[in-house]
């Protein structure tokens, strides 16, 4: 039998439910029942770190990697402090850990501490001028959980906290072609908004009952249409990046197979399914790593 605090889209049901119920809860906060956030978190950094030719920096892919899983679990942490009270409205969110009392606002603090302390450890394997810009991203972040009361495009917010790993990777191997880095940085800002615009699809009735704003219900019945536009303006920046460090057709080759992933996507999205939506959104963590292999070809060739 499933456990009914487990929500619709937990991955790591038989993991976290191995863990005792109070740590089950702990790791439910930070949505380590869901890694596909922390995919998408960690696949900017990735892509900055292959585009800027440090392609041998494994040891720092990894240290990325661990503090994109502490760092997302913080930020959801903070989250679900913020948004208890309409959590407790929405179907899909209502047995979340804050939410439904059975975590206590003043432990989720001391845990939201405690991730903070992991991603500390990741910054100071960072040079300076990564480090100032990794702390860049705090009032971003902070700001976040307030964007949905008061913006009909929190994605925007969250594509720009989300992202911001790109511009810490790139800082730490290198800190010149910033035309490139701008066009990574962009582009992964508005693939975010689209992927989080298709995830949004399965609470757009319960957000309209409790007045949470997003870019799916702006959209209307357009959210396809929506969606194809962000990915084509995500490949338009991210040729611009690659065209930055290898000014030749063969780099821009390497995004074909990208661009024929987010048109999968968007064909077979659909907007009224919201099993259908959530596939299509977690397909992103599949489309990170085929651009990653595309940064990979490009900054392994590109101008050093």
């Amino acid at each position: 039998m499933t456990d009914p605090t487990f929500v619709p889209d937990s991955q790591q049901r038989g993991l976290v439910a191995a863990l005792p119920p109070h740590l089950r809860d702990f790791a439910m906060l930070a949505r380590f029942d869901r890694p596909i956030g922390w995919w998408l978190l960690f696949w900017p950094c990735a892509w900055s770190v292959l585009l800027a030719g440090g392609e041998e920096r494994w040891g720092l892919i990894l240290w990325l990697l661990l503090g994109s899983i502490a760092m997302r679990g913080a930020g959801c942490v903070l989250n679900d402090i913020v948004d208890a009270d309409l959590d407790r409205k929405v179907a899909r969110t209502a047995q979340r850990p804050v939410a439904s009392g059975r975590v206590s606002k003043q432990a989720a603090w001391v845990w939201l501490a405690a991730l903070c302390l992991i991603g500390l450890v990741v910054l100071v394997q960072l040079r300076i001028e990564a480090q100032l810009v990794a702390l860049g991203s705090l009032a971003l972040v902070a700001a976040y959980p307030f964007m949905k009361r008061i913006t009909w495009w929190p994605q925007a917010w969250l594509g720009m906290v989300f992202t911001w790993g790109a511009l810490v990777g790139w800082i730490e191997i290198r800190s010149d072609h910033l035309e490139a880095l701008a066009g990574l940085y962009f582009g992964s800002i508005v693939w975010c908004v689209g992927y989080d615009t298709i995830y949004a699809i399965q609470d757009r009735e319960d957000d309209a009952l409790v007045g949470i704003r997003s870019s799916a219900r702006r959209l209307g019945r357009h959210v396809r249409a929506g969606v194809a536009a962000f990915y084509a303006l995500a490949l338009a920046f991210w040729a611009l990046a690659f065209w930055a460090m290898r000014p030749d057709w063969v780099g821009l080759i390497a995004l074909i197979p990208v661009a024929l992933h987010m048109g999968f996507q968007v064909v077979t999205l659909a907007p009224e399914d919201g099993e259908n939506a959530l596939a299509r959104f977690r397909s992103n963590r599949d489309l990170g790593l085929v651009m990653a292999l595309a940064c990979w070809v490009v900054g392994n060739a590109g101008i050093l």
